[in-house]
């Protein structure tokens, strides 16, 4: 073992474009002796994609443990390792976070290098609180689990983050709205991705018109903090003409009809079909 130990350095990847991968990140993962994915063979596609050649090693949630000890022993011999997870920050939400603390008590050095998420990207496009906010990632599974977060946080006057995936984004939204009441919302799908949306309403709109939101891809929720829960009667006055537009494209893009989806928007928001279709029209002429 040699004297000079290696350092262990944290690499973000792109979330959807690939446009948004950093020279220095892919200078790191061209330098390092060894890269620990979440995913081997959805991370062997980038690598291929910017031509960086280096030993992959499987490291995600199930098997951390048993891949915490090689990883340690390359570090600790002065191999450079660089941790990257399938999409943007490695170690949030990940278990990289895992090897981090291993790391720093084994006198590592550890470096991060800046770069994508999903969730900060959502938020600085959302128009809520950005000088006060609070990352909570996935609602836990169990029911009860998610009903003491909920009640937890309802009081705090930041804004909250979370992420959801499509199958649990209905139940989610209808928690948020029963533990939290009727607060603003954005629901960012498909960050930086072609399909990229961005629906900005409020919590018991979206229990009234819950398709306004395209169940298919990667959410970011972003929902604003106590001071901004708002009377129930207040549904859609908060909306703008963006909004009308979002709502009509996710229902074009689902396969329905251009006319059809502004009758469908005018009808659930409560609007004229003629200022839907106006803002429509706006639009698609810029």
């Amino acid at each position: 073992m040699t004297e000079t130990k290696g350092t262990l350095y944290l690499v973000p990847t792109p979330i959807g474009n690939l446009e948004d991968m950093t020279y220095r990140a892919v200078r790191v993962l061209q330098e390092v002796h060894t890269i620990a994915a979440e995913d081997t063979r959805h991370s062997g596609l980038l690598l291929k994609h910017f031509d960086i050649k280096k030993p992959l090693i499987s490291y995600h949630e199930h098997n951390k443990d048993a891949k915490e000890e090689p990883l340690m022993e390359l570090l600790l011999s002065g191999h450079d390792v660089a941790v990257i997870s399938d999409a943007g920050m490695p170690a949030i939400s990940d278990p990289g976070a895992d090897l981090v603390l291993a790391a720093i008590d084994a006198g590592i050095p550890v470096v991060p290098l800046p770069g994508s998420n999903a969730a900060l990207t959502a938020l600085i496009a959302s128009g809520l609180d950005t000088r006060e906010f609070t990352f909570l990632g996935f609602l836990p599974k169990k029911s009860s689990h998610r009903k003491e977060l909920l009640e937890r946080v309802a009081t705090y006057e930041g804004t909250l983050l979370f992420y959801e995936a499509p199958h649990r984004l209905q139940a989610s939204l209808q928690e948020l709205y029963k533990y939290l009441g009727n607060r603003p919302i954005v629901v960012g799908r498909e960050l930086t991705k072609k399909f990229e949306t961005f629906v900005r309403t409020n919590l018991e709109a979206l229990q009234k018109a819950e398709d306004l939101v395209t169940i298919k891809g990667e959410f970011v929720l972003v929902v604003g903090g106590a001071a901004t829960v708002e009377a129930e009667a207040e549904t859609t006055e908060t909306m703008s003409t963006d909004d009308y537009v979002s709502a009509v494209m996710m229902l074009m893009e689902a396969g329905t009809a251009k006319k059809e989806a502004i009758r469908e928007v005018a009808k659930r928001l409560g609007v004229a079909r003629r200022d839907v279709y106006n803002a429509v029209e706006a639009a698609q002429d810029t």
